[in-house]
């Protein structure tokens, strides 16, 4: 038998030695390849080795070249599967034929469905698709060139359970897409979070951008790179070394997050108020702690629950009656641990929380949970805490992040794609180019422009969603970074062609930059593939797209292109703002007047310029369409 088994592994390790074909990471199990289009299938092996495709009855043949590199092309096939493909002696299986959307971006794309399960747990885990397929490609960059292959990852099948990891706008996108078409459709994911959109460019596409060029040149030395991550590594570990040597929290003779700890000569503070995190003047980085009672009835004693603490700015370790029951490590996630039976008891109970700040201003974000929650019962946590600092440190740097670099994700996680025909390209970015939305139109015009020579797709459809509403405005008309890029992706949408814009300033979160409400904007996004990439002209993608404006008297009336100027009726407009020739903007009045909005001011006579949603966090802009779909914002001048 010993002797068996080693005949056995000797001949795999043969067979494996022989096997001279490889595949890149797409061409796997589960895949999605384009309908109706030539079928590229590429791979790598011996130079000069013959490749065998054999597929749906037919075989195709291929030369590796000099490099060892092959390509095989198959004629357009229609929807349909699941097939097999044999290239030599590997088989392929379980391969569909439909629609492949590329969707990229930053973190909203990257969110995946278990960020979003509050608002849609029910929905989610009573759906499966085998016929919806979800590729996430792994983090990576590369300054020196273009990569030929991904990094390892598989596509996976719609279920309840790998769902979890999908892109959640990529989810709801694809789901509401087959309802409509019952087209196979492929997702393959490459979302980084915080990326700024010249690091999704190639060097041809930046070469007008000799700024970013320079930058990605400084990153190219492996040995400099390889030191920086040393050093951020070192100097984190020793300013987290340092806090816990100091923290009188963990250092004392009982650590304050003890079950029987007495912590009545600590301030008592509300868990909001900004003044704890404070000297007065600049926000205290360093580890804050902060503790509460709270009252559990015997009917619920020894039960397991659910811990919901908003979120907090930046990394916390929570305890319940002293047992560590979760932490988390930076600012936006939130924070949602499980309290195993037999932790909660009968009467008074605490909870203690370590808040460590490392470079902003610490605290907990409102308007979120904070409450402990039973199955049918959930107990609050929000009110008064007592608190008592630990330690206080310096600022600490933030580390660098190389995958914000120019080029580097457009060399590793996009022109490894090139040979994978795609219907069209999903797109949530701009939160990290708010700061410079002066550049943004020239950076994503050439973004565009670069995908769509990568693919060799001069018309392929691009699909951009607006930034959402974040934050809180003032009471007045004010200047908006992000309105400012919001109207530029709206510029974008009505210059290039074959682009579509997806508008969600109605369904964010002015405390979260990751609103949960997913599931419209992959509907919204599913309406403009519908119109922009499926040619159907009988759907209304759009809310109402302003057009032109004339003035009589002291009011502007504006008009909305066809099509999208059915508008909701509604007693009061709003979200309106109108400036003279010196340029001071006022809230303006608005009715609507059949297709038009008629807006004015009694302040300004003579308005010249108008504004609408033109804010951070629009949230009484109420301009749309029968169909509901909201008006972008916008600004125009006579």
């Amino acid at each position: 038998m010993k002797y068996s088994l080693i005949l056995v592994l000797l001949l795999s390790y043969i067979f494996l030695c022989e096997a001279k074909v490889k595949l890149p990471v797409l061409v796997s199990d589960g895949m999605v390849l384009q309908r109706d289009r030539d079928i590229t299938i590429w791979g790598y092996a011996d130079a000069g080795e013959t490749v065998d495709v054999r597929f749906l009855g037919k075989s195709y043949t291929a030369v590796a070249d000099n490099e060892g590199n092959w390509i095989v092309l198959l004629p357009p096939v229609k929807a349909g599967g699941p097939y097999m493909m044999t290239i030599n002696d590997l088989e392929i299986k379980d391969i569909l034929i439909g629609d492949v959307w590329l969707c990229s971006g930053q973190s909203n794309m990257e969110l995946p469905i278990n960020r979003v399960m509050d608002m849609f747990r029910q929905e989610v885990e009573s759906y499966a698709n085998p016929m919806i397929r979800h590729i996430k490609v792994p983090l990576a960059y590369n300054f020196h060139h273009p990569q030929e292959d991904i990094n390892p990852a598989s596509w996976s099948n719609l279920t309840p359970e790998n769902a979890l990891s999908f892109s959640a706008v990529a989810y709801f996108f694809a789901k509401d897409l087959f309802k409509r078409r019952e087209i196979p459709l492929g997702l393959v994911h490459t979302g980084v979070g915080g990326s700024p959109a010249e690091a999704w460019i190639s060097e041809e596409g930046l070469k007008h951008f000799p700024v970013y060029l320079n930058e990605r040149d400084i990153y190219r030395s492996n040995e400099y790179v390889s030191k920086i991550k040393a050093l951020d590594r070192e100097r984190r570990n020793e300013w987290n070394g340092v806090l816990s040597q100091q923290d009188a929290g963990l250092n004392g003779k009982q650590k304050w997050f003890s079950s029987d700890y007495d912590d009545s000569a600590w301030d008592e503070v509300d868990l909001f108020d900004k003044t704890w995190g404070s000297d007065g003047l600049n926000p205290v980085n360093g580890s804050h702690w902060l503790r509460k009672q709270f009252n559990v009835p015997d009917y619920l004693t020894g039960k397991s629950a659910v811990l919901r603490l908003g979120c907090a700015v930046d990394a916390d370790s929570v305890f319940i009656n002293g047992t560590f029951v979760g932490t988390t490590s930076y600012q936006y996630p939130p924070r949602i641990y499980t309290i195993p039976e037999n932790i909660l008891k009968e009467g008074m109970n605490n909870i203690t929380v370590r808040l460590i700040s490392y470079s902003g201003h610490p605290g907990f974000v409102e308007d979120k949970p904070y409450k402990i929650v039973f199955d049918e019962e959930e107990l609050s946590l929000e009110g008064k805490w007592r608190y008592s600092p630990g330690t206080r440190m310096p600022v600490l740097p933030g580390e660098t992040f190389f995958q914000y670099k120019p080029t580097g994700l457009y060399n590793a996680m996009i022109a490894p794609l090139r040979h994978l025909n795609i219907k069209g390209v999903l797109w949530y970015q701009g939160e990290s180019n708010v700061g410079k939305y002066n550049e943004y139109y020239r950076l994503m015009e050439s973004l565009i422009g670069d995908w769509r020579s990568l693919w060799k797709q001069p018309e392929l459809p691009f699909l951009i969603v607006q930034l959402a509403n974040f934050m809180q405005d003032p009471p007045w008309p004010a200047e908006s970074y992000w309105a400012e890029l919001r109207n530029v992706q709206l510029e974008l949408s009505k210059r290039i062609p074959c682009t579509g814009l997806t508008v969600t300033i109605d369904i964010g979160e002015w405390n979260d930059i990751h609103p949960l409400n997913k599931k419209d904007v992959g509907k919204r996004l599913s309406l403009q593939a519908q119109r922009i990439a499926y040619g159907d002209q009988n759907v209304i993608a759009d809310g109402p797209i302003y057009r032109s404006m004339t003035v009589e008297d002291n009011k502007l009336i504006l008009s909305f292109e066809e099509g999208t100027n059915d508008l909701m009726p509604m007693d009061e407009v709003k979200g309106f703002a109108v400036a003279g020739a010196d340029g001071k903007y006022e809230w303006a009045n608005a009715v609507m007047d059949g297709d038009k909005v008629v807006v004015w001011s009694e302040h300004i006579t003579r308005p010249v310029k108008v504004r609408y949603a033109w804010g951070d966090n629009p949230i009484n802009a109420n301009l749309k369409n029968r169909v509901g779909l909201p008006a972008s914002p916008f600004e125009a001048t006579l």
